[in-house]
């Protein structure tokens, strides 16, 4: 049994990674690409912190080494890929929590981690620490918000917690943290 969720969880973890690369090129400009936000949340509820934490570094390099995408791919996910999945977890089961780590993540963290990325390896030395911080913001916000509603619409159809338990990680059935169910 033990083999068959490693599987599972295996298959998942392919299946955000081409959803990540198939779909970053819709709405994706230099530091905006809101379509990474959404699978790193939805990442965070279905397997937790770190397997979203890997996701965004896979996804990251495959966008960067494919389509030519500069560093901010790296900078831009893995912050809040992380931080979305250790809220989720921390506040038991809240999808507002884990929208909220995914925006602190890479809306503030990622954005200023990217400036001396792209200021010193990347050659953008006329940049400030904070010029990837007003996109960063807002295609957190945009990719949380879709998020969000798609998260809360499994919660709403019971379908949710299903997944979790057939991938074996932590259920918070009983959270009521978030908006009204």
């Amino acid at each position: 049994m033990e083999n068959k969720r490693k599987i599972l969880i295996l298959v998942t973890m392919s299946m955000f990674v081409a959803i990540g690369v198939v779909i970053s090129p819709i709405l994706r400009f230099e530091g905006f690409a809101p379509t990474a936000h959404f699978v790193n949340i939805v990442c965070s509820v279905f397997l937790g912190p770190w397997y979203s934490l890997l996701n965004g570094i896979i996804t990251a390099a495959i966008r960067m080494s494919l389509m030519g995408i500069p560093p901010l791919a790296i900078t831009g996910q893995v912050f809040g890929a992380f931080l979305s999945g250790f809220l989720y977890r921390k506040s038991k089961g809240s999808i507002l929590a884990c929208v909220i780590g995914e925006i602190i993540g890479t809306g503030i963290i990622g954005s200023i981690a990217s400036y001396p990325v792209m200021a010193l390896l990347w050659g953008k030395g006329d940049i400030t620490w904070y010029f990837y911080l007003p996109s960063f913001l807002i295609a957190t916000v945009i990719g949380g918000t879709v998020a969000f509603i798609f998260l809360k619409t499994l919660q709403r159809a019971k379908a949710l917690y299903p997944i979790q338990k057939k991938l074996g990680v932590n259920v918070y059935e009983k959270s009521k943290s978030d908006f009204a169910k």
